[in-house]
């Protein structure tokens, strides 16, 4: 009898995000063209490792998009909801898009350290110090709200 030799691997290892699926990713820095975000979840699967992607100042909003300043829809720090739109580049980020109204920010901290609350489609406010900050924000679909 001759032994066996089996590969075991790791499902979860091998998930990228593909062109359509929405991600949750963190806003690390922002331009006056594009964000970059590090994506940390494919719809509700945690990743191994992260991936980079950005957002195009016209992948922002469906409407008036020549009028979408990237620093009034996302802060560096800020979750957000998205959806891959390409594969990227040769800097191999991905593509992603929030112009969607289900997609945009669903988690962003004040200037105190506070989590803002949205009060419209796009401003959050601090609860503490009642500041308003504007940003691109998610309606969240009852499957992606974690509590």
């Amino acid at each position: 009898q001759l032994p066996v030799v089996s590969v075991v691997r790791d499902a979860e290892s091998q998930l990228l995000p593909d062109v359509g699926a929405v991600v949750t990713c963190k806003v690390c820095s922002i331009n006056s063209r594009f964000a970059k975000v590090h994506i940390l979840y494919i719809g509700s699967t945690p990743l191994k490792s992260t991936f980079r992607g950005t957002k195009k100042r016209e992948d922002i909003r469906a409407t008036e998009k020549d009028k979408v300043e990237v620093y009034k829809s996302f802060r560096p720090g800020d979750i957000v909801l998205a959806k891959v739109i390409s594969l990227g580049d040769a800097q191999s980020n991905y593509l992603l898009s929030t112009a969607e109204n289900e997609l945009g920010v669903v988690v962003a901290r004040s200037e105190a350290g506070v989590q803002m609350v949205p009060i419209s489609w796009c401003e959050m406010q601090c609860p503490r110090t009642h500041t308003k900050d504007f940003r691109k924000v998610a309606r969240v679909q009852p499957e992606f709200l974690q509590t």
